[in-house]
């Protein structure tokens, strides 16, 4: 701001025209540090209030920088041209500047200009800085034009102001100047308004001044050209559209005007169409029919609305109602998944079915008919992937809002069902009916098939597939959703539950049952299988025709195989026969069909179900499965099972089958008194009126201990106190309480006896009252009666416990001494009175070895073994002489497995024997060689007396048999444990002849030896005399292994180091005893390795 003179207002606003220009032109020049503050550098009050409240957009031309010595000075030459010092002194209101100077006659005030203005607008021009340049033409243009016409207004008056060529001169050169100034406009305009057009934001106002300075041909063409280079870029074709709409409408050009409409309005739905990613480029700038083909394009674009298809079809009239009608078919087809590859899916935004339905009821009611589109979507109907539900679903429910209730279709009925099959998982592969569905259409099955059903073939073809696509389907999961599906299609539900019971039994009963067969665990029913079988049974209860149900039933329990299942199948064939039996509507041909099959099935159900029970309990034998008919029978002879003797030997035996539970269940079955068949069983083995005649008491004590351990079996049965009250009574009384027949002394000590294993002391004392070892004694008299009631020895219990025993046994033995059952039953009574008469005992051994009791014997002679006084008889020697060899009168090598027991038991009987000194000892030990029993034939040479005949003996058999296997045998033949302690004797001298054999290898030898039964002094014997022989490889194995079997292995070190160590620690053993432990394994004590071996070495 400056304050000046009136006089020097004029020319002060030119001087401002000219220095603002040069100040824009500084402002494009490069910034250097000149100390002048930018534009862009002020701050607060110095800011531009225009640019400050600016929103709209204003172009900024871009340009290369421009260089300050080559442009300012020229600039401020053009200002000085343009403001001429004054030469003399200024006249009031006269001006200097060249605007305002007049005409100078013979001088052209305007030259100095042409010179500078035509370097600096090629300076501008070089750098591109057009807007600079059209400024400059058009402020000096100014300049020159108010400088000429302001002193030529009227020629002839100049002429007379001034001279005529003076006038002349300023006209050409004006002339000259503007014809300049329009092709450099016209040029820099072109510039800039290529420059406005390829701006990021157009700014059209700007580009309509432009064109202003352009001829009308010459904007028009200008535009167009730059329509058809850029028609891609729809919105610069909107801009320059709307420039040319806007000129045109200045210049009232209507066709031009509505061309850049036309325009204006492709561009427009090109711009918004690319923002959704539709292309608009082959219906670009041509007729509004052609339109008609983006419709379906725009209608499958899942972010187009409907107000965006209406305001389409208004732009371009086209008809709305097919428009919204191929929108709602594309909103379904876009919801469907059906043959849609995976990167269009992916591509493609699906919409739920709910916004379908919603927009689609948002465009129903802009429709003016509904007609075309319930056809079509009927049509569309048939064609949409059975599995794809939702679409389906979507395109029923807009339908029913179209009002399209007149259809051939029962729309609420296929919705129901569509609710049911949403809900439904799918359990079987698509069955043959959907893969002909799908190669009709000539479509891929969907991969949606794998857990759905197909709608179409369900609801509009149920006659032809409901069953074959239902039918595998069925299992207990599915039963009720597929139920209710067949109630809504109004099938026959009696086929649906024969389907579901048949298809169940096909698919997953059978085939388990068939697997179970082939694992052999038929008789199991796990709850898998329980839970299939529930199953059928509940669908054949709900089958209203009876007599279907009871023939499928037995169709199905036909194919089973004998197991608890096909029981359970049988027994509910009976249940549906007497129900059909029953049923108060049964025609009465019906019913006597109906109790025909009953009566069938009740007697093959009977027979099923005890072979059942016989094979559950393992008891299926031939002879118990002929008489599976015979329940009776059959009961009675499973209690005489050979099992039931074994079990009260082996208690802790579980193998054995439940007689019992079998009985029980058998009786049941067939309706039997189980109460009957104990009585009868009790009276068959406790009272028993059975001669014992012509059997001998071997036989007689078998049968009897067979009979005892089948009434202890029998008689848990029974409540305890019941049964003890029974065997009480048949103990104390001569009448039996369970029949007629009279008790013997046999029966009686029998009850008695299985009291006594049953019941415990306490309860036999309270019962007797009396302790219980006088009922012991009483038991014990009760048996030696029956022994004498067998020989018709008639004794009362009075008679015998009063008689003297010693009287008794010699009169028995002089009137019975010929019969095995008195001579045994004198023996009893020796040994239980204690009578060791030495001739008795001579004549009662030679008896028993002249009945061949030889098991019976052996008994005896080792129960008489303590009594001295009868070693000197006769028959004691050759007793036990011949019981030991009774085992090799029969035995040939090789030995059987009873053989071999036998003649290990005769070994066993041999160390018991007190006199070997009288037996062939020798000659027993033949006896074993020759079975090649070699342990056993060894340890009787090692029993031999005779000190020198046995190592004579012993070497001679080592020195002809191999120690390895004997050291063998001796581990398979002695493993007893009352042979043990012999066992280490013979390891040790077989162990002993080895080594100083030098045979010893200790891989073969090691397995079968037990070097801590032989025992550590022993072994320090063996392994100090292998170290003086310098066998320190076998001695070292032997002490590793001798500490290995004490749990305390030896490291690795070698076997010098290993004898070495263990010489030295027996010898500290006896100096030091307290100072340290064993040194092998580690636990060397106070001492080092290092310094026991230098002891070692430095002992003598």
């Amino acid at each position: 701001v400056a304050i000046c003179s009136r006089d020097l207002l004029l020319d002060a606003a030119e001087l401002c025209r000219y220095t603002s220009l040069a100040r824009e032109i500084y402002d494009k020049c490069q910034i250097e540090d000149t100390g002048v503050i930018s534009k862009t550098s002020l701050s607060g009050a110095e800011k531009d209030p225009y640019t400050e409240w600016a929103f709209d957009y204003f172009f900024t031309e871009e340009g290369a920088v421009l260089n300050p010595p080559a442009v300012l000075p020229i600039a401020y030459e053009i200002a000085s041209s343009m403001l001429p010092l004054a030469e003399r002194k200024r006249d009031p209101f006269n001006c200097t500047s060249l605007a305002h100077s007049p005409l100078i006659p013979g001088k052209n005030l305007c030259l100095p200009l042409k010179a500078p203005m035509s370097v600096l607008l090629d300076k501008l021009q070089e750098c591109s800085q057009h807007e600079l340049s059209l400024r400059l033409i058009n402020t000096s243009l100014g300049s020159v034009v108010q400088h000429i016409a302001g002193n030529i207004m009227d020629v002839d008056l100049a002429t007379k102001l001034y001279n005529q060529e003076t006038v002349q001169d300023a006209i050409g050169f004006l002339a000259a100047v503007m014809h300049d100034s329009e092709s450099e406009i016209k040029d820099n305009v072109m510039a800039l308004l290529h420059k406005i057009f390829n701006s990021r934001h157009i700014d059209q106002n700007l580009a309509v001044g432009y064109c202003s300075l352009l001829p009308p041909k010459m904007f028009s063409e200008c535009l167009w050209d730059m329509i058809n280079k850029t028609w891609q870029n729809f919105s610069k074709v909107l801009s320059v559209a709307f420039v040319g709409a806007q000129l045109a409408g200045c210049y009232d050009d209507v066709e031009e005007k509505q061309k850049f409409e036309e325009l204006m309005v492709d561009a427009e739905w090109g711009k918004e169409l690319g923002k959704l990613g539709i292309s608009f480029q082959h219906v670009f700038r041509t007729p509004s029919v052609r339109k008609k083909e983006l419709l379906r394009t725009l209608v499958q674009n899942p972010h187009v609305k409907t107000d965006l298809i209406l305001k389409f079809c208004r732009s371009f009239q086209l008809d709305t109602d097919a428009a919204l009608q191929l929108y709602i078919e594309a909103l379904l087809q876009n919801a469907s998944t059906s043959h849609i590859e995976e990167e269009s899916v992916e591509d493609t935004e699906k919409l739920p079915p709910a916004s379908v339905v919603a927009r689609a009821t948002e465009i129903i009611p802009l429709l003016r008919s509904t007609n075309d589109l319930v056809i079509n979507l009927i049509a569309m109907l048939y064609k949409l992937d059975p599995y794809d539900y939702e679409t389906i679903e979507s395109l029923l429910m807009i339908i029913v809002k179209a009002g399209g209730e007149t259809a051939n279709i029962p729309l609420n009925k296929a919705l129901v069902i569509l609710e049911h099959l949403k809900s439904y998982k799918r359990s079987s592969a698509p069955g043959e009916p959907e893969e002909q569905y799908a190669f009709k259409r000539a479509v891929p099955l969907s991969p949606a098939a794998q857990a759905r059903l197909p709608f179409h073939l369900i609801f509009f073809k149920a006659s032809q597939y409901f069953w074959k696509i239902i039918t595998p389907e069925l299992n207990e999961e599915s039963f009720s959703k597929i139920f209710s599906i067949s109630k809504i299609m109004k099938v026959p539900l009696d086929t649906l539950y024969m389907c579901a019971a048949n298809h169940l039994f096909q698919e997953r009963l059978k085939p388990k049952l068939l697997e179970q067969t082939r694992s052999g665990s038929l008789l199991v029913v796990d709850k898998e299988t329980a839970e299939i079988f529930n199953a059928i049974q509940s669908y054949l209860l709900c089958i209203v025709n009876l007599e279907r149900s009871a023939a499928l039933a037995h169709t199905i329990t036909r194919e089973l195989q004998p197991g608890p299942i096909k029981v359970e199948a049988l027994k509910f064939c009976v249940l549906l026969a007497e129900k059909w039996l029953t049923h108060k509507d049964v025609q009465e041909e019906s019913r006597e069909k109906a109790r025909m099959f009953l009566q069938k099935i009740q007697v093959e159900y009977r027979k099923r179900a005890t072979e059942t029970v016989l094979m559950v309990h393992k008891l299926n034998s031939e002879e118990h499965w002929k008489l599976t008919g015979k329940p009776a029978r059959l009961v009675l002879l499973l209690y005489q099972h050979s099992s039931i003797p074994e079990r009260l030997q082996n208690l802790a035996g579980n193998h054995y089958p439940d007689i019992h539970a079998a009985a029980k269940e058998i009786t049941k079955i067939n309706d039997l008194d189980m109460r009957k068949i104990w009585d009868t069983l009790l009276e068959k083995w406790l009272c028993s009126n059975e001669a014992p005649a012509d059997r001998t008491s071997e036989m007689i004590e078998k049968t009897e201990d067979e009979a005892f351990k089948r009434l202890v079996y029998v008689l848990q049965l029974q409540p305890t106190d019941k049964a003890f009250r029974i065997l009480y009574e048949c103990a104390t009384s001569t009448t039996s309480p369970i029949g007629e027949n009279q008790l013997t002394f046999a029966h009686r000590s029998r009850a008695l006896k299985c009291l006594i294993y049953m019941a415990d002391s306490s309860t036999v004392e309270l019962l007797f009252r009396k302790p219980i070892e006088k009922v012991r004694i009483f038991l014990k008299a009760l048996i030696y009666l029956s022994e004498f009631e067998i020989l018709n020895i008639p004794y009362t219990y009075e008679s015998f416990h009063k008689a003297p025993k010693e009287g008794v046994i010699r009169g028995l033995w002089k009137n019975h001494s010929h019969d095995p059952k008195a001579v045994k039953l004198v023996t009893e009574l020796c040994l239980e009175y204690q009578v060791w008469d030495a001739q008795l005992w001579n004549c009662v051994l030679q008896k028993l070895l002249d009945f061949n009791m030889i098991d019976y014997l052996r008994k005896v002679l080792v129960a008489i073994t303590g009594i001295h006084s009868l070693w000197q008889i006769p028959n004691f020697s050759r007793a036990w002489q011949n019981v030991i060899l009774a085992p090799f009168h029969s035995a040939a090598y090789p030995p059987s497995p009873s053989v071999l027991e036998a003649c290990c038991a005769s070994f066993k009987a041999l160390l018991q024997c007190p006199v070997l000194g009288h037996l062939d000892v020798t000659g027993i030990a033949k006896k074993y060689l020759e079975l090649q029993l070699l342990a056993l034939s060894l340890g009787c040479l090692w029993l031999i007396p005779q000190l020198e005949k046995r190592d004579q003996q012993i070497e001679s058999f080592l020195a002809s048999h191999r120690p390895q296997k004997i050291l063998q045998q001796i581990q398979e033949h002695m493993g007893h444990c009352e042979l043990a302690c012999f066992a280490s004797e013979i390891r040790y001298l077989v162990l002993e002849y080895a080594i100083k054999d030098k045979n010893f290898v200790a891989t073969e030898y090691l397995p079968y030896l037990k070097l801590q039964e032989i025992g550590a002094d022993r072994l320090k014997g063996l392994v100090k005399y292998l170290a003086d022989d310098n066998r320190l490889d076998d001695a070292a194995a032997l002490i590793k292994e001798y500490h290995k079997e004490a749990g305390n292995p030896v490291s690795d070190q070698s076997s010098s180091d290993v004898v070495k160590v263990v010489n030295m620690f027996y010898f500290f053993s006896i100096i030091i005893p307290h100072r340290f432990e064993s040194p092998i394994g580690n636990k060397w004590g106070h001492l080092t390795l290092d310094f026991l071996r230098h002891i070692v070495n430095v002992l003598p």
